[in-house]
């Protein structure tokens, strides 16, 4: 069963007290919640809660629902830093909203591309998933920016990460796209690319700008 956002963002925040202000307990007053709404209702019927007139806690299921959805949220405001280069003064709110539309089976594969990532961009811990387990044991992350692949390494490009709209439509009209397999041929002085049967020169910024997914063959 999909909890609604509101009920997600009272799980988020009971987490946060409990973990980061060592409130077991939270009162009525700073929740800011009736006890007749209907997301406490939800969390209830749930069993994700339990309630008294001192306040609301946390059952264990409900801790461990609360900490994926915290998960969520701190991912996503790595992806919004991380890959689309928000401003900060954006990147609470469209975290916010992009948190819910995340679903369970894509979080982890956020994670992965984000590297597996410890803190979000407010310094706060990311609780760990199964992939950052997994991690532990192979640590090198999907994408990667194509100035980390090795001289005559391969890769499939995944994405284009620069700001600048005329550099980002250069690149696209050299033919670096994403899904196209590059070649490292050069790293120094310049960075070369093999596409194709066509030799690309790229300077060290618009190469870091091309993110890729190291081929098998590579």
């Amino acid at each position: 069963m999909r909890l609604s956002d509101n009920a997600e963002e009272i799980l988020e925040y009971l987490w946060r007290m409990n973990n980061e202000m060592d409130k077991e307990v939270v009162n009525w007053e700073e929740l800011k919640e009736d006890k007749d709404a209907p997301e406490i209702k939800e969390l209830l019927d749930l069993k994700y809660i339990s309630v008294s007139d001192d306040g609301i806690r946390l059952r264990d299921d409900g801790l461990k629902e609360a900490e994926k959805t915290v998960r969520r949220h701190r991912l996503a405001e790595r992806l919004m830093v991380d890959v689309f280069d928000l401003k900060e003064s954006l990147v609470e709110d469209t975290a916010c909203r992009f948190e819910h539309l995340l679903r369970r089976e894509v979080q982890d594969s956020i994670c992965t591309l984000l590297g597996h990532p410890n803190y979000c961009p407010h310094h706060k811990p990311i609780p760990p998933g199964r992939c950052c387990r997994k991690a532990e044991r192979v640590v090198k992350p999907i994408v990667i920016r194509s100035t980390e692949l090795e001289k005559g390494s391969k890769g499939i490009v995944a994405f284009l990460h620069i700001q600048n709209s005329n550099k980002l439509q250069k690149l696209m009209a050299m033919g670096i796209l994403p899904g196209i397999q590059i070649e490292i041929v050069q790293k120094f002085p310049s960075y070369v690319f093999k596409v194709g049967q066509t030799y690309i020169a790229l300077d060290k910024e618009m190469a870091r700008a091309v993110l890729v997914r190291k081929s098998d063959d590579g």
